[in-house]
C-alpha cells in the first residue's frame, strides 16, 4: 500500500511558514497604506476617489509575494516544491508588478487630465493635452502589458526552449506574425503620429465619410466619432493619417454660416439686409464679429441671396442657420408675399378671326 503523504505533520511546518510571510506582507502593506492614506487625506482624483485606492489590491498582492521572494530560503521545503513555488512566486509578482504599473498610469493619466477639464469647446490648448494625455496613457499600457508577458513567458522553460526552437526552426515565423500584426501596428504607430501632429483632438468637430460629428474617444487602435443623432461611428486611427478629412475646430471652434434666400426681382436688397441684423442681434446664437447679406445669383426667376455670419461653434452655427431663415421667410410673408418668387405669365392680345 502506498504511504500517505499527509500521514505525518511535515507538511504543516513549511505551510504556517508560508502563511506566516504571506500574513506579513499583508501587515506591512497595510501599515504603509495607511500612513501614505493619511499624507494624503485631500488628494482625489478626477473620478472623485482616493487614488491610493485604485492601487490598493496590487500593492497588497506585490507586498505579500516580495516578502515572501525575501525568506523563501528560509522556507523548509523540499527541493522541488522550492523550484516550483520560487517560480510561481517569479511569475506572479511579474504579473503583479505590472498590474500596479498599469493602475499607477491610469491615475497619473486621471490627474493631469482632471487640470485641463473640458469647459469649453473652443479650449484649444486643454484639447490638444487632454489627445496627448490619453495616448500616451494608452501606449504606456501597451508597453507593460506586452513586456510584462515577454518577462512571464521567459520565467517558463519549456515555452521559452518551445519560442526559441520554433524562431529556430522556422526563419518565416517573424514574416507571418509581422504580417498578422500589420494593421495593429499601423494603427498603433497612427496613434504616435496623431499624438505628436494631433490632426484630431477630442471633442473636434469633423466630417469622415460624409458623417458630421465629434471626437468622443481616441482609442489605442480606433477613434469613435459621435454623429449628431447620436450614432458612433467607429474608424481605425490610420484612417486620419492616410484619408482626407474635414476638421471644424483645428484652429477654432468658431466657425461662418450662411442661408441662400431666393426672392421677386421686387425685393428691396437694403430692407431685407437690415431685417438681417435685425434677427441677428435678436439672438445669442450669433458672436457678433460677421454678417453680411449679398445678391450671389440672378436667373429669369427669381434673385439668389446669401445671408452670411458668424457663430462661436459648430452647434450655434446649426441652430443660427435655422433662425435666420425663418426670420427671413418670416419677415418676406409679413410684408404681404409680393416678394417671394413668382412666375409670371404675360397674355398678349387675342388675334382676330
Amino acid at each position: 500500500m502506498p504511504s500517505d503523504p499527509f500521514a505525518d505533520n511535515s507538511w504543516k511546518q513549511p505551510l504556517v511558514f508560508l502563511l506566516s510571510s504571506l500574513a506579513a506582507g499583508g501587515i506591512l502593506h497595510g501599515f504603509f497604506l495607511h500612513i501614505a492614506s493619511r499624507k494624503m487625506e485631500k488628494w482625489t482624483d478626477v473620478t472623485g476617489k482616493h487614488p491610493l485606492n485604485r492601487i490598493r489590491w496590487p500593492t497588497l498582492f506585490l507586498s505579500m509575494e516580495l516578502v515572501m521572494l525575501v525568506i523563501h530560503p528560509a522556507l523548509p521545503f523540499s527541493g522541488r516544491t522550492e523550484t516550483v513555488l520560487l517560480r510561481v512566486a517569479v511569475l506572479l509578482t511579474i504579473l503583479t508588478v505590472a498590474w500596479t504599473l498599469i493602475a499607477l498610469v491610469r491615475i497619473t493619466g486621471d490627474i493631469l487630465s482632471s487640470r485641463y477639464p473640458s469647459s469649453s469647446t473652443d479650449d484649444l490648448e486643454s484639447r490638444k493635452t487632454r489627445t496627448r494625455i490619453v495616448l500616451v496613457e494608452r501606449l504606456l499600457i501597451i508597453a507593460i502589458v506586452i513586456l510584462s508577458a515577454s518577462s512571464a513567458l521567459m520565467t517558463v522553460p519549456r515555452i521559452r526552449s518551445f519560442g526559441e526552437s520554433l524562431l529556430a526552426s522556422a526563419g518565416l515565423a517573424g514574416l507571418v506574425i509581422g504580417l498578422a500584426a500589420r494593421p495593429l501596428l499601423t494603427n498603433v504607430i497612427a496613434g504616435v503620429q496623431i499624438a505628436l501632429t494631433q490632426p484630431i483632438r477630442i471633442d473636434d468637430v469633423v466630417i469622415a465619410e460624409n458623417e458630421w460629428g465629434w471626437i468622443e474617444e481616441i482609442g489605442i487602435a480606433y477613434v469613435v466619432v459621435r454623429i449628431w443623432d447620436l450614432r458612433r461611428l467607429v474608424l481605425p486611427l490610420s484612417y486620419f493619417i492616410e484619408k482626407p478629412f474635414q476638421n471644424w475646430t483645428y484652429k477654432s471652434a468658431a466657425l461662418l454660416g450662411y442661408v441662400h434666400i431666393y426672392a421677386d426681382y421686387t425685393v428691396s436688397i437694403r430692407d431685407l439686409r437690415d431685417q438681417l441684423k435685425v434677427v441677428l442681434d435678436s439672438t445669442p446664437l450669433w458672436d457678433g464679429h460677421v454678417w453680411n447679406l449679398q445678391v450671389t445669383s440672378l436667373d429669369e426667376k427669381a434673385v439668389q441671396m446669401r445671408a452670411l455670419f458668424s457663430a462661436r461653434d459648430s452647434g450655434s452655427r446649426w441652430d443660427l442657420s435655422v433662425y435666420v431663415r425663418e426670420g427671413l421667410l418670416g419677415y418676406l410673408q409679413r410684408r404681404g408675399g409680393g416678394e417671394l418668387p413668382r412666375v409670371r405669365i404675360e397674355m398678349g392680345p387675342r388675334p382676330g378671326p
